[in-house]
């Protein structure tokens, strides 16, 4: 394949094997549903259920090659102070 002339290692047949998990951000939490929607609709399979901490919300999928994708969103607040259970006090 013409992936494998971009690497000397053998090359992972991800349908068997784990060899990443691509994770990308949204905006918003419709952002979520809207990639993961329309990843489903391309054929693409449900990894696992959806994550919900309600500051945080995430999907993931199997995309036709079988990678696993992640996709996530996180509360600015919650992004930049952590959750309240994990805050630290000054």
């Amino acid at each position: 394949t013409r992936f494998a002339s971009y690497t000397a290692k053998p090359v992972a047949d991800a349908r068997a094997r784990t060899e990443a998990i691509l994770c990308v951000s949204a905006d918003d939490r419709e952002g979520v549903d809207s990639f993961a929607d329309a990843a489903l609709a391309a054929g693409g399979t449900v990894a696992n259920d959806p994550m919900d901490h309600g500051f945080m919300y995430g999907r993931s999928f199997h995309d036709l090659d079988g990678h696993l994708w992640e996709v996530m969103w996180m509360s600015p607040e919650a992004a930049e102070q952590g959750p309240p259970d994990m805050a630290q006090s000054a």
